[in-house]
């Protein structure tokens, strides 16, 4: 039994989980996958979008500009990195320069700060390898890039050491209420009981709602391609490099990463299949075409990797966020798309402050604020790290050559509040296997670290949970031994 149960553990349900983690409540999050960040949170743009593009007045405005204010301070608590790099929206067509102005007075109107439009020179002082096409640009300088993993992982961390419980594989298959107003939610690992639930359910959003109300939403995945190009073109541009917005999202950007990769996309296709999240040829083929026409010499030779996400696309283009008329205790937070990583800090904010309200919570005097971060020995002075190595020999030995991470970064991942399962789980909190050879050299290393600390024998172990596993049975070694 539960006070609050939080169904889903992306970026919304793990903000909605640390904000809530501060009063003195029984909470849960529950997770149909393994991990956190699994859905749409892993597979996006990974930007701290400014505010311009919403619609003057909607909810999706509000959360967009409050978000990208808590940004920073929430970034510095839970020691993630974050980079106010700048935006700007390219126009390469003279007759739709007057769009420029159109978003210039929205973005004005929702109140984003220090916004300029940019003539064709004082956009190509900023950024050289803009298209020789470009007639102006709308800058925008609170823009950001942020790593969408580290922020969701410390958000979930935070919540976790705050008190708030997790549990993964464990999908939510009913929900009723009974005479005394008690939520039961069925599971495929057995029944949870709470006062009250928060629909954090991502492209599943809809299908949560429709269980609990008559007055049925609709979700629809919007896929969309991507390619993640080499360090080694990441100077490309510094700034994120976006084309003017069309009625199927902000369009095909180029901008770098905080790791100091450059990312492309994303293409916008609606889809029926709520894991649809595979890669095209013609997705690729698209956002590349895209891309160029507002960057010149883009190197897409150097491309190390491609992936797609599903984004929640609800109807009306506009947040959902608030208790189902129907059905009392019942919160909404649907329809969460772009810029809901944004706006995600936010969303925790207004939910936190509603169940406040209508529950009465109290504060804790010893909540945690702060999150301390895996260390990154890459940032220590060379005395610094030999030091360390002295101390913990396992961060002299590099186990992903591409990123340069240590044995000690994998155990940290592996050992700390809502450690790591998996090689995915690996990756995401310390970037091992995401460098040029995406884990050719290390994924077995990592394997046997992972064998080895959580005493699971390698058949079990798995790519991303559930049947991705690597190892699917044991053979006879040259030697007359048994291998993997």
């Amino acid at each position: 039994m539960y006070d609050i149960i939080i169904i889903g553990a992306g970026v919304t349900g793990s903000a909605v989980a640390r904000e809530l983690s501060r009063y003195n409540a029984n909470i849960c999050v529950l997770e149909k996958c393994e991990d956190v960040c699994e859905g749409t949170s892993k597979a996006n743009s990974a930007i701290v979008h400014a505010g311009f593009d919403a619609t003057n007045g909607s909810l999706m405005a509000k959360m967009n500009v409050r978000g990208n204010e808590l940004m920073g301070k929430l970034a510095e608590d839970l020691d993630i990195p974050f980079k106010r790099n700048g935006a700007m929206v390219v126009c390469i067509h003279k007759e739709a320069i007057d769009g420029l102005k159109t978003l210039y007075d929205r973005g004005i109107a929702n109140g984003v700060k220090e916004l300029k439009i940019l003539d064709r020179e004082e956009a190509l002082k900023l950024e050289p390898n803009l298209s020789k096409n470009v007639e102006g640009a709308l800058y925008a300088p609170t823009s950001g890039i942020i790593c969408p993993f580290m922020l969701n992982i410390a958000m979930a961390e935070n919540a976790a050491e705050n008190g708030v419980d997790f549990h993964f594989n464990t999908k939510v298959e009913d929900i009723y209420s009974d005479d005394e107003g008690i939520w039961h939610l069925r599971t495929n690992n057995g029944e949870y009981k709470t006062r009250y639930v928060v629909n954090a359910a991502g492209v599943y959003s809809d299908v949560i709602h429709n269980m609990v109300s008559e007055n049925k939403i609709s979700i629809t995945p919007r896929r969309g391609d991507y390619c993640l190009l080499d360090k080694e073109v990441g100077g490309l541009v510094s700034h994120t490099i976006f084309p003017q917005p069309t009625n199927l999202g902000k369009g095909v950007l180029v901008s770098p990463t905080i790791h100091g990769n450059i990312i492309v996309g994303p293409t916008a296709v609606d889809i029926e299949n709520k894991e649809g999240n595979n890669t095209t040829a013609a997705g690729i083929e698209d956002l590349i075409t895209k891309a160029n026409d507002h960057v010149d010499n883009l190197p897409m030779r150097k491309v190390i990797t491609s992936f797609a996400g599903l984004r929640a696309h609800e109807a009306s283009h506009e947040f959902i966020i608030k208790e189902v008329e129907d059905a009392p205790h019942f919160i909404d937070c649907a329809g969460i798309e772009s810029p809901g990583l944004t706006s995600c800090p936010a969303i925790g904010e207004m939910v936190g402050e509603m169940l406040k309200e209508k529950m009465n919570l109290e504060e804790k005097k010893n909540w945690i604020s702060k999150r301390k971060g895996i260390l990154n020995p890459t940032e220590m002075s060379v005395e610094e790290r030999n030091e360390l190595i002295k101390k913990e020999p396992a961060y002299g030995q590099i186990i992903c050559r591409c990123e340069s991470i240590s044995e000690g970064e994998i155990l940290d991942a592996i050992h700390r509040p809502l450690g790591a399962r998996s090689l995915d789980g690996v990756k995401r909190r310390t970037r091992a296997g995401m460098g040029r050879c995406q884990g050719g050299f290390c994924s077995p290393r990592v394997m046997e670290i992972l064998h080895r600390e959580l005493n699971l024998p390698l058949e079990e172990i798995t790519k991303s949970g559930g049947r991705s596993n690597i190892v699917l049975e044991r053979t006879k070694g040259t030697n007359g031994g048994e291998t993997a």
